[in-house]
């Protein structure tokens, strides 16, 4: 499999000079790519591919008011046409359509092999890219698990450098272990387990919301173009990557104990873009990032050979009873604990919807499939209901 490292470097003022221009070009080179694409369709209706941008790109440096595309690297302005070829081919697959990059967005460049060394000296990598004289001054965390194939040089709204390694690994399972874990994700709770673990909610951006808010604020008075908005807008940029560097730091640490701790992960299969639309709740759903959460734990479980199950959104986890598998008819989300008046159990909302997200994978990982309502013929539900326990047969048998 793929796996990025990405390091935060601190380059020199030749390099950074040499990596500004590099961006523009980059950057104006997708654009041109763009537009190109763009008109042919428009004007001849013909469809224009990577070679043709590439060959028009060739032309491009030759003329006299673009021939600053020299200066620079062409590994990266090939690699920016590769990267809108690919946008294209997304947009035919029912992505959005390819937009023009805008010049204060975050900046990147993207080096193939043929642009860059990297080797190992004295126990520590060395990194030296192309048309740069010395290496990048590179914080290695860790090392990489191979020799990278593409690394990705970007700046951040704060003006800080990062570059990714892409690198071909081999997974690296864990011994294995018998435990299985369903998770109910909240507000209330970042996390609830079927074990009874409720984790809180950090809420990052509650912490630094009135400094944000004030930052912003000034940022609205500033006039735009000038020095003391370039300022204040780094504040407010820094303000924002604190918030984001927490939040990573603590959804890593989260779903790298989780793979660690468990075989089998269930979660909710949650339709996040579709809650994002409600104003009351949008900036706390956003800040919970659990779209984030379970994207690490799918990566992680192909490289620690462990195993994510997703569960059909419509399950019902939070009114069925994990008890007796009754389910309630209304549930408003103020109620935190309820009785089951059939079986008379007592649950706390989210450990019960952990338990039933816990059920219904396990149920999902015997039947080879997502729980579904009627996707399981009158035998089969006959021949479940007589095994597992009384909540799984349940599901079983939806």
């Amino acid at each position: 499999m793929k796996l990025a490292f990405k390091y935060r470097f601190y380059p020199t003022q030749e390099q950074a000079s040499i990596l500004a221009r590099t961006f523009g070009c980059a950057r104006y080179v997708y654009n041109f790519g763009l537009a190109l694409r763009r008109d042919a369709y428009e004007r001849f209706g013909a469809r224009l591919r990577y070679k043709d941008t590439s060959a028009a790109l060739t032309v491009l440096k030759k003329q006299e008011e673009t021939a600053w595309l020299k200066e620079v690297s062409s590994v990266p302005l090939q690699q920016s046409l590769r990267h809108l070829d690919k946008a294209f081919t997304n947009f035919f697959k029912g992505s959005g359509y390819p937009r023009f990059k805008r010049k204060h967005a975050r900046p990147s460049a993207t080096y193939a092999h043929s642009a860059f060394t990297y080797s190992v000296e004295d126990g520590t990598p060395v990194l030296r890219l192309a048309k740069m004289a010395d290496s990048l001054d590179v914080r290695w965390s860790r090392h990489p698990l191979s020799e990278p194939s593409t690394v990705t040089v970007s700046r951040d709204a704060t003006g800080r450098y990062f570059v990714s390694l892409l690198c071909e690994v081999e997974p690296e399972p864990l011994p294995p272990l018998e435990k299985a874990v369903g998770i109910d994700v909240g507000l209330i709770d970042l996390m609830v387990t079927s074990d009874g673990e409720k984790t809180g909610n950090p809420k990052f951006l509650e912490r630094d919301l009135k400094r944000l808010s004030k930052a912003q604020r000034r940022l609205s008075r500033k006039q735009k173009g000038s020095n003391r908005y370039a300022k204040q807008r780094r504040r407010v940029a820094r303000i924002h990557a604190r918030i984001r560097d927490q939040r990573q730091d603590y959804l890593h640490k989260l779903s790298t104990r989780l793979i660690r701790e468990n075989q089998t992960i269930c979660l909710e299969s949650l339709n996040v873009c579709g809650m994002l639309k409600n104003r009351r709740l949008a900036r706390h759903i956003a800040g919970a990032a659990w779209s984030e959460l379970v994207r690490q734990l799918e990566y992680k479980a192909v490289l620690y050979g462990r195993e994510v199950v997703r569960i059909d959104p419509w399950f019902p986890s939070s009114k069925r009873c994990s008890n007796c598998g009754e389910k309630v008819g209304e549930l408003p989300l103020s109620v935190r604990v309820w009785n089951c008046e059939v079986c008379g159990a007592v649950h706390d909302r989210d450990v019960n919807a952990a338990l039933n997200i816990l059920a219904a994978g396990q149920a999902a990982i015997a039947r080879g499939g997502n729980v579904r309502p009627n996707s399981v013929d009158g035998s089969t539900r006959a021949a479940n209901a007589e095994q597992g326990s009384p909540v799984e047969a349940r599901i079983l048998a939806l």
